[in-house]
């Protein structure tokens, strides 16, 4: 089954998810991916949310070692101190985010070489966070995210779980739900929570 973690911007969607994780790892299923955890800082200013803190960037962890890799950063503060890169794939898309290509070929790296764990470790679940427009409208960024998808089920990891933002869910999971044996969007909730369990236990 292929699970696309949907909602709004900055609703928690990663939190979630390494909650759920943490809990899956302490009963030996392991993760296969990458997870997008932002990187926040106490503000005041015109960025912060209303628990008053700042989004600066987001890093990638990779799964199942967990390496953690700066991966991107407020389009705005690249461009402030000169980092930004007018070439990048980020930037041709006009993306919201500078993602640095060097780090987005790291991640493209790791998420190739998950195949040579087929059959290696006990079953586990697929993860990638997230797709965005560089991967579905422009089959760039984690194309190598959109290659383990397109194999679908594996004895590696029979699921899936996918984050994407609620106007691209549907576009993931057409896309990608029949090879998965179907496509089930769920919620940063208990429910959502209960569901995935319920298919991994």
């Amino acid at each position: 089954m292929l699970f696309v973690l949907t909602g709004q911007v900055q609703t928690g969607k990663t939190r979630w998810l390494e909650d759920v994780l943490g809990e899956l790892a302490a009963e030996g299923v392991p993760a296969y991916g990458v997870t997008a955890p932002g990187v926040w800082v106490p503000s005041a200013g015109p960025e912060a949310d209303s628990n008053g803190f700042e989004k600066l960037g987001i890093d990638q962890v990779l799964l199942p070692g967990g390496e953690r890799i700066g991966f991107a950063r407020r389009r705005d503060l690249a461009q402030a101190d000169g980092a930004y890169d007018a070439a990048s794939q980020s930037a041709r898309a006009q993306l919201a985010w500078a993602i640095d290509d060097a780090a987005l070929a790291q991640v493209n790296a790791h998420l190739a070489s998950l195949e040579f764990r087929v059959g290696e470790d006990a079953p586990g679940l697929l993860v990638i966070d997230e797709l965005g427009r560089l991967e579905l409208e422009r089959d760039g960024g984690l194309t190598e995210a959109l290659a383990l998808l397109a194999r679908g089920s594996l004895p590696s990891w029979p699921h899936s779980l996918v984050v994407a933002r609620a106007r691209l869910a549907e576009v993931v999971s057409a896309r990608f739900g029949s090879l998965w044996g179907g496509a089930q969007l769920i919620a940063p909730s208990d429910e959502g929570r209960a569901t995935l369990r319920a298919a991994l236990s």
